[in-house]
């Protein structure tokens, strides 16, 4: 009986040590599986949290109705109007910044240029394994450019953005080459792409204000602003039907939204660029590095408007030509040519591509002319020398300054000429004396 005791005993402790044992090891798989879950979000966060439904609403009835500067949580930010081209406003716009998933623009953009919407793409087990947000292709899947735009735009899917970069670069690194090409053909000086999908590298990055440009020429390109106008789609995937929903938060939502792209990654927090259009005046805003999608989105909401309660887009050509046929009437010929076979300057006022500028409301009747020109010039001159300037002033601001030049050369008297200018003189000297 005591026997018995004993090993019912010891099959009592060992049970309780296994209890206990794989208790311990449960503990130890979830703390595994938690460091695993925080190592994939610093490499590969991206987007995932964009479908997250917030109620931002109220943060519209704050920002209405103000003609203070905007004061925003995100890092840099930028309004930028797209008839002149020029920034209404800005917060560190030309500071190099990581830009997450807005990346997918200049991808887009590259794609659109260089494949055929039809196309049929293979994914590759690279494109299929890419991890952050997706579209959820796997490997041998076959799916249209066109559905793949959509996966890449629309719910900001990684696996979509390798997918297209190997099927129009032949590789990540061979269509990265293919953005920095297409930067460095907008003019954009401080941007850089690694990576066609915009997780975290050191050097992939732009600014504000270079995001806003690339933005500009993306919408200027019909399918690309059909894509990201779009709320709702249903693509094919391999034979299968896949809704898609938009991450942009604000389209559909606020008045005049019609894009562009969301973005999320550890490295450069929430990021959004938004397109609005609203009584013929369109603007694109780009906020970077908010804390919170929360924060990105009444960031954007207050720069949205910011910019229609206290701006308006004035062509300056009318005033512009205006006074300067006034000055050209009464002070062209004052200019004295000196030693010249004429005596006239002839001058052309500098032309622009774009007469528009960004003013406050309130400043529409302060826009005024001024103009400064040379008293003389001496002989001999060339065709396109400096004469003056005329300088566009908004409230004392100089805000457009445009160049007048000589429009035809003038030679330089030689002796001959002073020869026939003695001669025929006298010769009517001597007329007038007869």
């Amino acid at each position: 009986m005591f026997k018995k005791f004993v090993i019912n005993s010891f099959g009592v402790k060992n049970y309780k040590l296994k209890y206990f044992e794989n208790k311990i090891m449960h503990k130890l798989l979830v703390i595994v599986i938690i460091i695993i879950l925080n190592f994939t979000s610093v490499v590969y966060a991206d987007d995932i949290d964009d479908l997250e439904i917030i109620d931002w609403s109220d943060n519209i009835v704050e920002t209405t109705n103000t003609s203070e500067e905007p004061k925003i949580n995100s890092r840099a930010a930028v309004i930028y109007d797209r008839k002149s081209q020029k920034v209404i406003w800005g917060k560190k716009e030309n500071e190099r910044r990581p830009m997450a998933s807005t990346t997918k623009i200049m991808t887009a953009i590259v794609v659109l240029e260089n494949a055929n919407l039809n196309d049929v793409v293979t994914v590759s087990k690279k494109a299929g394994g890419t991890g952050g947000s997706r579209l959820g292709l796997k490997a041998g899947d076959k799916i249209t450019v066109n559905n793949l735009l959509y996966g890449l735009l629309l719910v900001s899917g990684n696996d979509s953005a390798v997918a297209l970069a190997e099927f129009v670069g032949g590789s990540v690194d061979g269509f990265a080459q293919m953005m920095n090409k297409k930067a460095s053909e907008l003019g954009l000086e401080n941007t850089h792409f690694v990576t066609p999908h915009g997780l975290d590298m050191q050097e992939h990055y732009t600014t504000a204000f270079e995001l806003a440009e690339m933005a500009d020429y993306a919408l200027n390109i019909e399918k690309f602003a059909q894509i990201v106008n779009t709320k709702n789609i249903t693509i094919d995937i391999n034979g299968r039907s896949k809704n898609l929903t938009n991450t942009n938060e604000l389209l559909g939502n606020l008045y005049g939204v019609n894009g562009v792209k969301t973005g999320f990654t550890n490295g450069a927090n929430r990021c959004l660029v938004t397109s609005v259009n609203r009584d013929g005046m369109n603007i694109i805003t780009v906020v970077l590095g908010a804390d919170t999608k929360k924060d990105r989105t009444n960031d954007s909401v207050k720069l949205v408007e910011y910019a229609y309660q206290n701006y308006e887009i004035y062509n300056t050509k009318d005033i512009i030509n205006e006074k300067y046929e006034e000055w050209k009437n009464i002070n062209e010929n004052r200019i004295e040519v000196i030693k010249g076979k004429v005596s006239v300057v002839n001058t052309k006022l500098e032309e622009l591509d774009n007469y528009y500028i960004p003013i406050k409301k309130v400043d529409e009747g302060k826009v005024n002319v001024k103009i400064f020109n040379i008293d003389e010039v001496t002989a001999p001159v060339q065709k396109d020398d400096y004469i003056g300037k005329l300088c566009v002033y908004v409230d004392n601001d100089k805000v457009l300054e445009l160049t007048i030049t000589v429009n035809k050369g003038i030679g330089k008297l030689e002796f001959t000429d002073y020869l026939k200018s003695f001669i025929v003189n006298n010769f009517r000297n001597m007329e007038d004396a007869i």
